[in-house]
């Protein structure tokens, strides 16, 4: 059974890495790297140390980079180094030249490194995915998402809201509605950005419209800090209906109050927020798909084991950071960019 380290247990670590890896048969988490403070109660059969190099003197064979974003490159590089497979949250890295070098050095290394796309393991987004490809609302041609939140003020000794490379709620969520955009669609022919800030005595970007352009069809991604969350979270118009869904998937609640995957029903939806289709014929209420974060960790599992395909390859998170990189220059040049220059 392969043995899994963990590198931070802050929000991330805590909430959506170890309770989720826990619930996934086949997998041990048996060292967490806490730089400060008491072992957590939760977790008496793991061992807390204080450091990356304490860690890796112990039999581990899957490293979770769970950090800053400005330490992912530098502590998946010598986890991938030292012989391990190695996932790490999203973002990759703050920049694409970052996320080529672990690339190049997993290959060199004949190991994995795969960034954590938990949002695609999601009931709502596996619901859109089904709606989409099952063709009843014929060909696309409007795709929203939302990712909205009402939190006025400035988060205090938050590192995501502070100016470093990497912060900002485009680089914190814009990888998970891309990818999604990703499965969906495929690569977009341009991409043309407003990335924003709109909350005052704020230092990083906190709102973002980002549209992937094809050739019959856009796709909108949308994400602010000062927009309560009651709007649709998914709008998909195509040339025989459309499908609206509100609410937001409810894994992450479920997390923060400290249930976990492996309970039944741990993460089921109220049936008023399903979504609806609609078409000229009528409107349907289509039920919530069944997901669950548990599903990364799986895949992980078996491709070390040899048995499946890697889900998030190397290749497609390098796609994903060429997306959050080419809107940031979009919106620095104000200008539509192609995505094969």
């Amino acid at each position: 059974m392969p043995n899994v380290g963990l590198v931070g247990f802050g929000f991330a670590g805590k909430v959506f890495h170890a309770p989720v890896i826990r619930a996934v048969d086949g997998l041990r988490l048996t060292t967490i790297v806490q730089r400060h403070g008491p072992p957590d109660p939760r977790y008496p059969d793991v061992e807390f140390v204080h450091s990356v190099d304490e860690m890796l003197t112990r039999k581990i064979d899957l490293v979770v980079v769970a950090t800053p974003n400005t330490s992912h490159h530098p502590i998946a590089k010598q986890c991938l180094l030292a012989g391990r497979h190695v996932v790490v949250d999203k973002p990759f890295t703050p920049t694409l030249a970052d996320a080529l070098d672990l690339v190049q050095i997993a290959k060199q290394q004949r190991r994995i490194v795969t960034v954590y796309q938990d949002r695609r393991y999601t009931g709502d987004f596996a619901t859109v995915q089904q709606v989409v490809s099952e063709g009843t609302l014929g060909r696309v041609v409007l795709f929203e998402s939302h990712f909205d939140r009402f939190r006025p003020e400035r988060k205090p000794n938050a590192w995501r809201e502070e100016t470093l490379p990497g912060s900002g709620v485009w680089f914190d969520i814009g990888p998970h509605l891309f990818d999604q955009a990703l499965l969906l669609f495929g690569a977009p022919d341009a991409i043309g950005a407003d990335i924003r800030i709109e909350r005052p005595d704020v230092v990083v970007d906190d709102a973002f419209d980002v549209t992937l352009y094809y050739r019959h069809a856009r796709a909108v991604l949308r994400a602010s800090m000062l927009a309560a969350p009651v709007g649709p979270t998914w709008i998909v118009h195509g040339m025989k209906g459309s499908f609206i869904k509100y609410g937001m998937d409810p894994q992450e609640a479920a997390l923060k109050e400290g249930r976990t995957p492996d309970e039944p029903d741990w993460d089921s939806e109220l049936p008023e927020l399903y979504g609806k289709l609609i078409t000229p014929d009528a409107t349907r209420t289509v039920p919530t798909l069944r997901s669950s974060f548990a599903r990364y960790y799986e895949n992980v599992r078996d491709a070390m084991l040899g048995t499946a395909e890697l889900a998030v390859t190397p290749e497609w998170s390098l796609d994903v950071m060429r997306g959050l990189q080419l809107a940031v220059e979009s919106n620095r040049t104000r200008r539509v960019l192609p995505w094969n220059p």
